[in-house]
């Protein structure tokens, strides 16, 4: 690749991602107009998103009105899982593209119609890369990672763990039969981001939710969302 190509690829994407922030802004105006508070769920494929979503769901349902924008490349299984569970939802596929843009989370959004004073979930495509660099207008990336994944993928990817504010190491229900030292993955977390807030769960058994519902609560109670009806 000679210096002009690299340049032209430089501009290129330097103009897609100024493109998409401008419509990341739009969708985060539209999100505080509303009281809307939006969040944007990202893993590698297989970490647990969908499995949390629908225990999120189950348990919350009386506190908080949620709906979900659900992306993948092929397929409505993840939100015909999630209308089963109770929720208003609508899938993006993306085809060959490996993440959700702002562009697509406005027209979804037009669709949804999530009511005013809810939460919305953003449940992004598997990808531990593109999905960080791409601004969607919410008000909070969260990163779940598995436990199988090996505790060093906070240094491998740190970019999406950097742009984090959560993180949530899943399916500890697994650790006895693995060789996974969680400590040692928070710490390198936290060498990523020390900000960066980590909760231990486990969507499959429930262990460990409650203070994952417990920030939600917190953050919803400082938007002023509202309950849902019963």
């Amino acid at each position: 690749m000679n210096d002009h190509t690299a340049s032209h690829i430089i501009r290129f994407e330097q103009n897609v991602l100024a493109k998409n922030d401008l419509m990341a802004e739009r969708n985060r105006g539209w999100f505080e107009g509303r009281g809307i508070l939006a969040l944007n769920l990202m893993s590698s494929p297989g970490a647990g998103k969908t499995t949390l979503l629908e225990c999120t769901l189950a348990d919350l349902a009386k506190e908080v009105r949620l709906s979900v924008i659900e992306g993948d490349q092929e397929t409505v299984r993840d939100a015909e899982r999630i209308r089963r569970a109770g929720a208003r939802a609508i899938q993006i596929n993306t085809g060959s593209g490996c993440h959700l843009d702002a562009q697509m989370v406005s027209a979804a959004l037009r669709k949804l119609a999530p009511p005013a004073h809810s939460l919305v979930i953003i449940e992004n495509v598997g990808n531990l890369v593109c999905p960080a660099l791409f601004d969607l207008g919410e008000a909070e990336k969260v990163v779940i990672m598995s436990v199988t994944e090996g505790e060093d993928k906070p240094l491998k990817y740190p970019h999406m763990f950097r742009a984090a504010g959560v993180m949530l190491i899943n399916k500890i229900d697994l650790i006895p039969h693995l060789e996974f030292d969680i400590e040692r993955c928070a710490q390198f977390a936290r060498e990523v981001n020390p900000k960066l807030e980590i909760m231990h769960v486990s969507a499959r058994t429930r262990e460990g939710l409650d203070p994952w519902y417990q920030w939600l609560r917190t953050r919803i109670e400082a938007l002023g969302v509202e309950s849902a009806p019963a």
